[in-house]
């Protein structure tokens, strides 16, 4: 199933609450709704956003996996072409492999360092107390859940979708 992720501005903790409780109601899981605020308001139990929302560690996972792959086997193409040096095709996929694993695991250390750069459009508003809703969600209900929103709190702002989200954060 194909997530999309939606973000809305609210203007305060007392919309979020009961934008979270419409959406529950609607069976949109708790597990899919992420809420980022400044650091001097008090959230109480709004599913907090976690550092998978608000850095860029999947994209950077996705990148180091598919840079650190490819270098793994151009590696591997380089050392077949040496001469002398023997090589079979399971040590070329296992470089690729190896390529990957590292890639990732580099690619997702600096993804955690550096902050989502979807979240950073918003970071002015959030300082100015609006809070960032991220609804994770399946691309069919896009429209159902925007409606929703918007029809019962017309102060909230829709601030677009992400086009991808991966199944595992």
């Amino acid at each position: 199933m194909s997530m999309k992720r939606l973000y809305f501005l609210l203007p305060n903790v007392e919309t979020a609450h009961k934008v979270v409780d419409e959406l529950l109601l609607t069976h949109v899981e708790e597990r899919y709704l992420h809420v980022i605020a400044a650091d001097s308001i008090k959230l109480g139990d709004l599913p907090e956003a976690s550092l998978l929302q608000k850095s860029d560690f999947i994209p950077a996972v996705e990148r180091g996996v598919a840079l650190g792959g490819a270098t793994g086997v151009l590696f591997g193409l380089v050392a077949l072409a040496m001469p002398g040096f023997v090589i079979a095709g399971g040590a070329l996929l296992a470089m690729g492999l190896v390529g990957a694993g590292m890639g990732a695991w580099l690619g997702g250390m600096i993804g955690l360092d550096v902050g989502n750069s979807q979240v950073k459009k918003f970071q002015s508003a959030i300082e100015q107390g609006e809070i960032l809703m991220l609804i994770d969600i399946p691309k069919d209900r896009i429209d159902e859940i925007k409606t929703l929103v918007k029809k019962h709190h017309p102060e909230a702002d829709f601030e677009g979708t992400e086009p991808h989200i991966p199944a595992f954060p």
